[in-house]
């Protein structure tokens, strides 16, 4: 029989209650349990209070991996397929008529048209004419893989590639933007996003750095949502990195004047209370999380600098980004710190290659296409190449895409004004991904002959994120919260037809 009172627990547990707070979560404790934790040596628990048992990941992947690390690129504001990777010969056979002018079936009155839409900007704008092509296209590789003309330099990668041209969401608003990063529309209950479960899953690959960062300065606060982890914790939340090897991070480097010792005695201070704090609140997430980000934020001041420091790369790799050149500077820079980061172990890296909203072209399509097209077009395909060059490629997977497409016709609104763009579009759009255990020079999926609806092989976006998971080694079934319930369709389904 157990007759420890109340009192004796108290007295029992306390100090170890602070001994494991010493151990466990001062500065090299934390560092200590993480690689344990990712060794599969501690686990945080085995069941939820209902009993139902449940299994915390172990930083070990739950099969054979194909990738170590991903750099997601992202267009923000929905790109054209068709004037992008899916060009399409009827736009201009059918140009100026109507789709019931067309011998084509209506894409309006198509039953997918329903199925795969939730309106939410007060109903759709309607489609005047068919709006042809702004821009030629050829076709490059082996393959004869259609690419637009405003696409020079990534043309000449297309054998490397694998374009999944049957994308789809369901809304017709930019909150799509946040169903690409964690598969549920802003009015939807949310779900933590893609890089949050790799963190969750697989742990940090250097101890130095996060796992999960995010490349793009923004003050549209909504970019937010798209490195946010929700109920997992802030712990897996993505952390904002400047390229300013000077001050990589906010309060990233120590103010002027303030010696290292001195810094490090303000950190000591700040852990033990932190400490004290979480022995009183165990299971508090948010104090575990700040006392990780204490720490990680101290190795970070001496890592980061480094891993964002382009200065040691050499002319030709700077050109090969573009970076000698005003136009393709910004973002070579930030892709060229994405291979960095990923050569020294972070699992994913969020690049943002926009403005927010940048290709939202509803009107001025062509002249803006054109100018982003060229911001972007030698940063990627440099990437590709530097990927290769370095032997980076079997271990880094890059999947380029955006929130929606456009409409196959001319834009019309209730003004005077005369458009001269496409619409947002979410019922087929084109996203490719190239590198590790990704099949090369090959397009799965279609679109209709007009790029209207994805007809053959439609994947749900959550199908891309599962893609991802599944080449890091993770089943995205087997990442499971107690209480949280996910949708069927959260989950996705591996686009295995596009893997090697």
């Amino acid at each position: 029989m157990n007759d420890v009172r109340p009192t004796d627990q108290a007295r029992c547990c306390g100090p170890r209650r602070e001994f494991l707070a010493d151990v466990g979560l001062g500065f090299t404790g934390l560092a200590l349990g993480a690689m344990l934790h990712r060794d599969g040596v501690a686990a945080e628990g085995n069941g939820d209070p209902h009993g139902k048992a449940y299994v915390v990941p172990d930083g070990r992947p739950h099969h054979v991996p194909r990738a170590k690390n991903v750099i997601w690129i992202f267009l923000s504001g929905g790109y054209s397929q068709m004037e992008t990777w899916d060009p399409k010969p009827a736009l201009n056979k059918y140009a100026d008529k109507t789709y019931e002018q067309t011998p084509l079936p209506n894409p309006l009155k198509n039953p997918l048209f329903e199925l795969r839409s939730r309106d939410v900007i007060g109903g759709p704008r309607p489609h005047a004419k068919i709006f042809p092509m702004q821009v030629g296209f050829r076709r490059y590789g082996e393959l004869g893989i259609g690419i637009t003309d405003w696409w020079p330099e990534l043309a000449t990668c297309v054998d490397d590639m694998a374009f999944v041209r049957s994308m789809y969401t369901t809304d017709n608003d930019h909150n799509a933007e946040f169903q690409m990063h964690h598969g549920r529309h802003k009015l939807d209950p949310p779900e933590p996003v893609l890089g949050s479960w790799i963190h969750y899953g697989l742990g940090t690959g250097n101890e130095n750095l996060p796992s999960f960062v995010f490349l793009g300065k923004y003050k549209d606060t909504r970019v937010r949502w798209n490195f946010d982890a929700n109920y997992l914790g802030p712990v897996h939340s993505g952390v904002e990195l400047s390229l300013d090897p000077g001050d990589p991070l906010p309060f990233g480097r120590r103010r002027p004047g303030v010696l290292a010792t001195e810094q490090r005695n303000q950190f000591d201070f700040i852990n033990r209370l932190n400490r004290l704090t979480a022995v009183e609140y165990p299971e508090d997430a948010d104090v575990r999380a700040r006392i990780k980000a204490y720490e990680l934020a101290y190795r970070m001041q001496r890592s980061v600098p480094e891993a964002v420091n382009l200065a040691g790369e050499t002319t030709a790799t700077q050109k090969l980004y573009g970076i000698d050149n005003k136009t393709t500077a910004v973002y070579g820079r930030r892709l060229l710190a994405a291979r960095r980061l990923a050569e020294r172990g972070v699992r994913y890296s969020l690049v943002y290659l926009s403005d927010y909203g940048e290709w939202d072209s509803h009107n001025k399509l062509q002249e803006l296409h054109a100018r982003s097209c060229a911001r972007v077009d030698r940063p990627i395909a440099g990437l590709l190449k530097d990927l290769k060059q370095r032997g980076l490629w079997d271990d880094t997977l890059v999947v380029c895409c955006t929130e929606f497409g456009r409409t196959p016709g001319l834009e019309v609104r209730d003004t005077k004004q005369k458009f001269t763009g496409r619409d947002h579009h979410p019922h087929g759009f084109t996203v490719w991904l190239a590198g590790a255990g990704v099949k090369r020079g090959v397009i799965h999926g279609r679109t209709d002959e007009l790029g209207f609806h994805a007809i053959e092989h439609p994947h749900y976006v959550t199908d891309l994120h599962a893609t991802v998971l599944h080449l890091l080694g993770l089943d995205s079934r087997r990442l499971e919260i107690p209480g949280r319930k996910r949708l069927d369709v959260d989950y996705g389904r591996p686009i295995t037809e596009i893997m090697t």
